[in-house]
């Protein structure tokens, strides 16, 4: 099942309390949600900014896992962002999220020409459980690898030679309960399309695999 939200960012406390936890040597179910909800809601900044789906002038520098991220000030886009992240987070916490897609499309063409897909993978057997944490070094590097990526894309992708729009897709297991604000989507697929395998990161409770696809220019 694939879900489109009509249009969020947090859980920073959440998120570094997790971090504070894996220092311990320790995770849990909701402390691995957080880490994930958290790279989630940068990397979906990231990719909006070094595809210049909204301007440059919109975002504000912050630091986040040793790097200087960029975060969007659109107020109609932070809230949008937190709906769809606050409603990821109670999915992930019921391990039913299956991945996150970030769809770019042109504005005037409707064409699909970048997918941005996380797959998430979750322990099933993490319920209620508190799981020996890797260190957050190695987490943190993790993740670092997946936003360098991203800030990179642009020496590999193609140039985005229109206005685009972006769309967020999250594939569920079918009998989660969707709320009012979402509804099916279709998977909004490339026809012709290259794919980039980018790095991963793993909590130990929730691994997520990072890949873009995009149009393939014509021979």
């Amino acid at each position: 099942k694939e879900l489109g939200s009509a249009r969020e960012l947090g859980r920073e406390s959440l998120a570094q309390r997790a971090m504070a936890t894996a220092q311990k040597q320790a995770i849990t179910l909701k402390g691995s949600v957080a880490i994930v909800t958290e790279f989630f809601g940068y990397s979906v900044n990231s990719i909006l900014y070094q595809r210049g789906i909204y301007p440059p002038e919109t975002f504000k520098k912050v630091s986040k896992y040793g790097l200087t991220m960029l975060v969007t000030t659109d107020t109609g886009l932070s809230e949008y962002l937190e709906q769809v992240l606050g409603q990821l987070s109670m999915w992930l916490v019921n391990k039913s999220v299956q991945k996150l897609v970030v769809v770019v499309a042109g504005q005037e063409s409707g064409k699909t020409l970048e997918r941005w897909v996380f797959d998430v993978r979750a322990d099933k057997q993490a319920e209620g459980q508190v799981v020996e944490a890797r260190p957050e070094k190695e987490l943190t590097s993790e993740i670092q690898a997946i936003i360098r990526q991203i800030t990179a894309s642009v020496t590999f992708l193609p140039l985005l030679d229109e206005a685009c729009t972006f769309d967020l897709l999250v594939y569920t297991d079918t009998d989660v309960n969707v709320p009012a604000a979402w509804e099916e989507s279709d998977p909004k697929y490339i026809a012709k399309s290259e794919e980039v395998k980018l790095r991963s990161f793993t909590t130990k409770i929730h691994k997520v695999d990072a890949a873009v696809s995009y149009l393939a220019e014509d021979d």
